[in-house]
């Protein structure tokens, strides 16, 4: 468990990841507020993050770029690796699938542009492959939000320590050195 700061002159960045933390979120931005809570609450993450930004842009890519850096450096390398879910939420249902293995991709088409960029920017940082299936929907929030919530439940799933590497190469190690 860990805490990691990102400062640029457009945003500030302070995210911590750790076992009796008070989990608060605190962006200035509501709906941000409101998705990284649901985030954090469907994947079983005790986070506490602090974020402020010139524009609504910065603070949303800022914030998913250091969550990614902060869970990657977090995921034990003896996770389960995968995890996928499907999530009705009123007219919407979004399925997502992810590969916690080291290998940076994303796929998928949400109806927020700021919100594919921010699951990409996280898949990116975090070295996740992860696919967004949008299945239906009319309403945007419903849609991003059934998106947050399916990424929480793989990302819970992925991120489960099974005491092994899952991987046909036998063993994957990165290290991060501060």
């Amino acid at each position: 468990m860990s805490t990691l700061t990102r400062e640029t002159g457009e945003t500030r960045v302070r995210i911590e990841l750790r076992e009796g933390v008070e989990p608060g979120i605190a962006t200035g931005d509501g709906f941000l507020d409101h998705m990284l809570g649901t985030l954090a609450r469907y994947a079983g993450l005790p986070l506490r993050i602090e974020a402020e930004g010139d524009m609504r842009h910065h603070l949303v890519e800022d914030v998913a770029l250091t969550l990614g850096d902060l869970l990657a450096r977090d995921t034990p390398a003896t996770c389960a690796r995968y995890g996928d879910a499907l999530v009705p939420m009123d007219e919407a249902l979004v399925q997502v699938a992810l590969d916690a293995g080291g290998r940076p991709h994303f796929e998928g088409r949400l109806p927020s542009r700021l919100y594919e960029h921010f699951f990409r920017s996280l898949a990116m940082a975090a070295a996740w492959t992860l696919h967004v299936r949008v299945i239906r929907g009319r309403d945007r929030h419903h849609v991003v939000e059934a998106a947050v919530k399916a990424l929480g439940l793989a990302v819970r799933r992925a991120r489960r320590d099974d005491g092994v590497v899952f991987s046909t190469k036998g063993s994957v190690r990165m290290e991060w050195e501060d």
